[in-house]
Formats: structure tokens, C-alpha cells, sequence
């Protein structure tokens, strides 16, 4: 897939979209969530990438976002503080 120069690089997410288009979200916001992601299981470049069961889930970037907003010695409890009940 070629860019132009204003489209931002995208990573794949499964999620439903309303136009019915392959769910998609700012490299830059994927790889936030990847970081945490990493920090708890290591890393798997290719969740982001699309090859290992279609990227991040939208309850999973919503999770590995808030935990990145805390220490990085809390992300694994913030994280699983997030996802818990998360029904997205």
C-alpha cells in the first residue's frame, strides 16, 4: 500500500468499522500500546504489523493506552486494572 505524504502510517486493528473498511489506527498510537504490550509479554512485532491475528484489539489499544499513562513499573496492573469488564 503506497501513502501519499498527509496520510498517517497505519497499523491494522480488528474492530468493526461503520463503512465497512479494514479497522486501522495511527502507527504512532499503535506503537504506544505495543510498548506496554512488550514491557508485559515481550515483544511480537508482528501483532502490529497484522500478521499475528489482524493487530490490536479496540479494547486492547483502549487498556495498553491508559496503562502507559502510569510508571512503567505499574503498566502490568494498570493493564489488567483497564481491561477488566472492558466489554468493547
Amino acid at each position: 500500500m503506497s501513502l501519499t505524504p498527509n496520510e498517517p502510517q497505519i497499523h491494522p486493528v480488528q474492530a468493526n468499522t461503520r463503512d465497512r473498511r479494514p479497522a486501522t489506527a495511527p502507527v504512532c498510537v499503535t506503537m504506544r500500546a505495543y510498548e506496554v504490550y512488550c514491557a508485559i509479554y515481550g515483544p511480537q512485532p508482528e501483532l502490529v504489523e497484522g500478521t499475528c491475528r489482524g493487530g490490536f484489539s479496540s479494547g486492547e489499544l483502549i487498556a495498553f493506552l491508559f496503562a502507559h499513562s502510569f510508571p512503567k513499573g505499574e503498566w502490568k496492573e494498570r493493564w489488567l486494572q483497564a481491561i477488566r469488564g472492558l466489554n468493547v
